[in-house]
C-alpha cells in the first residue's frame, strides 16, 4: 500500500513490502530517470518473497505521487540524490542495514551513495543498466525521447503514473542529461571506495548504454560480478523478469549467509 513519508518538509511517496525477518538487511529501491514507485510493478514484491527480506521503495522529488521538485536540474543531481537526499530518507523510514537495488540513474545514484562517506549499513548494491561515465549512445536516445514525448505516445504513457509531475520528471532529466558539460559527467571515482559487493546488470541491446559501463564497473569495484542480459533492452527487471530475479535473488542470498 502506498503511504508517505516527510523529509525536509517535503512528501515522498513509499511503499513497505514486509516479510518479517527483522535480521535481514531492507531492499531498498531506486528507480529510473523516467521511473516512480508505480513503475516497479510486482518485481520488488517478488524479490523480498524470494530472499525473506523487506522492501522500501520510494519516488524521488517530481516523480510519482511524491512532491513537485524544482527545475532545473543540474549535472550533478545523481551525486545531490546519493550523499544528500538520500541518507536523509533511509534515517526518516528508520532503516539500518540495506542493499540498494538501482535502476539505470537510481543504479548510478547507489553506486555514488556506495562510494561515498553515508554508506553505513550498506550490505550490497545491484544495479540495471547503470551508467558511469557518458556514451554518445545515451544522447542519441535521449533525443529520441523527447521526439516521442513531444509528438508520441510517451507523455500519454509516463501520464498514467506520474500525473502532475509527468512535465517535471521528463524534463528535468531531458534537459540535465543534454546540458552541454554533461559529456565530462563520470563517476568512476567512486568504484574503488565501494566495500560492499556488487551485482550489476545490463540488457545486451541496451539503446541507452553499451557493455562498456559494465565492464568499468567490474574493472573499479573490488569486489563485483557483471552479468550482461540477452534479449533484453534498458530495463531488465521487465523483460526478462525470471532471469533478473534468479541472479539478484541468488546474490542476496549469498549476502545473507
Amino acid at each position: 500500500m502506498t503511504d508517505f513519508l516527510t523529509v525536509d518538509n517535503a512528501r515522498y511517496e513509499v511503499q513497505w513490502h514486509c516479510q518479517d525477518k527483522k535480521n535481514h538487511p531492507i531492499l531498498v529501491f531506486l528507480h529510473e530517470g523516467l521511473g516512480c514507485v508505480q513503475m516497479w510493478k510486482r518485481f520488488p514484491v517478488n524479490l523480498a518473497k524470494n530472499t525473506g527480506c523487506n522492501a522500501f521503495v520510494f519516488s524521488r522529488l517530481g516523480y510519482g505521487r511524491s512532491d513537485a521538485g524544482m527545475l532545473p536540474w543540474k549535472i550533478n543531481f545523481m551525486h545531490t540524490q546519493a550523499v544528500k537526499v538520500l541518507p536523509k530518507i533511509l534515517a526518516a523510514a528508520g532503516i539500518l542495514d540495506h542493499i540498494l537495488i538501482g535502476h539505470s540513474d537510481g543504479g548510478s545514484i547507489a553506486l555514488i551513495y556506495g562510494g561515498s562517506s553515508h554508506a553505513t549499513g550498506l550490505k550490497g548494491i545491484v544495479t540495471e543498466a547503470a551508467h558511469v561515465f557518458c556514451e554518445p549512445v545515451t544522447l542519441t536516445s535521449i533525443k529520441a525521447a523527447r521526439q516521442s514525448y513531444l509528438a508520441g505516445s510517451l507523455k500519454e504513457k509516463l501520464g498514467r503514473y506520474h500525473d502532475q509531475n509527468t512535465d517535471t520528471a521528463f524534463w528535468g532529466w531531458h534537459n540535465a542529461w543534454l546540458s552541454p558539460g554533461f559529456v565530462h559527467w563520470n563517476i568512476q571515482k567512486f568504484l574503488k571506495k565501494i566495500q560492499v559487493p556488487v551485482l550489476a546488470l545490463q540488457g545486451k541491446d541496451d539503446p541507452y548504454g553499451t557493455t562498456a559501463q559494465l565492464a568499468a564497473i567490474k574493472t573499479g569495484v573490488r569486489n563485483c560480478k557483471t552479468t550482461p542480459i540477452s534479449n533484453c533492452c534498458h530495463s531488465p527487471h521487465q523483460e526478462q523478469p525470471d532471469v533478473v530475479l534468479s541472479h539478484m535473488t541468488a546474490f542476496i542470498r549469498n549476502i545473507l549467509e
